[in-house]
């Protein structure tokens, strides 16, 4: 929860420099091999009720504050977008993935579902159906299809520095 919090905290900074002018865009990023792969999943096996609660809070007002962020967010997409970070990749405006980018709620199969508001946002992105068919199957989707299904808004071989491009230009469309 400890991350949580600290990014929270940070977007909330980010949110009130955006406000006042002194940044100009947003985007959030992993590493080549992983976006997020989510929450550590034996560390959410030994939360109490109450604790798994709050865990759920945080997660949402984080999510909150990404997609209410005053300014356009861009998630940079490589390698793995995995439940919890999956739910951070569509709270933001846009997502633009590297051809190496696979997206999942792998939680049916593991008997957990997410609560940071993923099962809202994803079947009004990509409608209801296919949205149970990721969740239900814990499917994962590889980036063409995640374009196909219109889960991710393009592909870049270097999806940060296409961001960049993207929010420089003023654009309104990342493809």
């Amino acid at each position: 929860m400890d991350r949580i919090r600290a990014l929270h905290r940070a977007v909330q900074e980010l949110s009130a420099e955006a406000e006042s002018g002194q940044i100009k865009r947003l985007i959030i990023t992993g590493n080549e091999k992983f976006f997020s792969a989510g929450a550590d999943l034996n560390e959410i096996s030994q939360l109490t009720a109450a604790h798994a609660f709050e865990f759920s809070r945080q997660g949402q007002a984080l999510m909150q504050a990404i997609d209410q962020f005053p300014l356009p967010v861009i998630a940079s997409i490589c390698g793995y977008c995995m439940g919890g970070g999956m739910d951070l990749a569509l709270a933001c405006d846009y997502r633009i993935a590297a051809p190496n980018a696979v997206f999942g709620h792998r939680g049916a199969s593991l008997g957990v579902m997410t609560g940071w508001g993923g099962t809202q946002r994803l079947p009004r992105l990509i409608g209801k159906a296919r949205a149970m068919q990721m969740f239900l199957l814990a499917e994962m989707v590889k980036a063409e299809e995640s374009l196909r299904i219109g889960l991710v808004d393009g592909i870049a071989d270097d999806p940060i520095a296409h961001a960049v491009r993207y929010l420089a230009s003023d654009a309104i469309d990342p493809r």
